[in-house]
């Protein structure tokens, strides 16, 4: 198991801790359990037990101890995506189908606000391009 100060086990469940984010904003990313094991998985097998989960790479092949760059992940992000035959994909991209992913999965507005760390839920709403279902209405869930 990962002994790093960024993954932590609160209320009973691994999260991301402090992540800090635009102006400062400071939240906590739940990980989903099968995530959590196969993350334990990999930095096992990799030799990694603490410090920066995905790390920068010397031109021989040596892991260092320092972490990737945002460009570098932007990078992994788009020569997988070009491997998978898709166009235009970025990080960003990734955290919005997660977001509509949880919330098509039945998950509140709100709580998905505070996935993202969004501080006014209309930027949630805009985010998700959230417009009504007709076929799903959610006061068809309401128990009289």
């Amino acid at each position: 198991m990962l002994d790093s100060g960024l993954i932590q086990l609160r209320e009973g469940r691994w999260v991301f801790a402090d992540l800090i984010g635009k102006r400062g904003r400071v939240r906590t990313v739940p990980i989903p359990l099968a995530a959590k094991d196969a993350l334990d998985e990999w930095t096992c097998a990799a030799g990694i037990f603490s410090g920066p989960v995905f790390r920068r790479m010397r031109k021989g092949g040596s892991v260092t101890g320092l972490a990737l760059s945002a460009w570098a992940i932007w990078d992994v992000v788009q020569t997988t995506a070009k491997a998978a035959e898709i166009g235009h994909l970025g990080p960003h991209d990734l955290r919005r189908t997660c977001a509509k992913l949880c919330r098509k999965a039945g998950g509140e507005l709100e709580q998905v606000q505070a996935l993202l760390g969004h501080e006014d839920l209309s930027t949630t709403a805009r985010y998700l391009n959230s417009t009504q279902e007709i076929q799903h209405a959610v006061n068809d869930r309401i128990s009289l």
